[in-house]
């Protein structure tokens, strides 16, 4: 079990992952109903999956790709 909350994690680790190329968004999300972080990509690339760690303080990390993200009309 981790010692910190994932929002706290979330937030200390955001602006790095964020950063990286093709990196399009951050959330928390589940996986086999344990809590996880879900870093969301335009396209997974092997060079990109290097740079994003598996874990992160004791939080699994689920790399999904969704494309670019669009803005909705109002």
């Amino acid at each position: 079990m981790p010692d910190k909350t994932i929002e706290s994690v979330l937030k200390k680790h955001r602006q790095r992952l964020i950063s990286l190329p093709s990196v399009v968004g951050i959330a928390q999300g589940e996986f086999e109903s344990k809590p996880c972080i879900k870093v969301y990509v335009v396209r997974k690339t092997r060079e990109l999956l290097r740079q994003i760690p598996s874990n992160l303080e004791g939080y699994m990390v689920c790399v999904e790709e969704s494309g670019e993200f669009q803005a909705l009309g109002t």
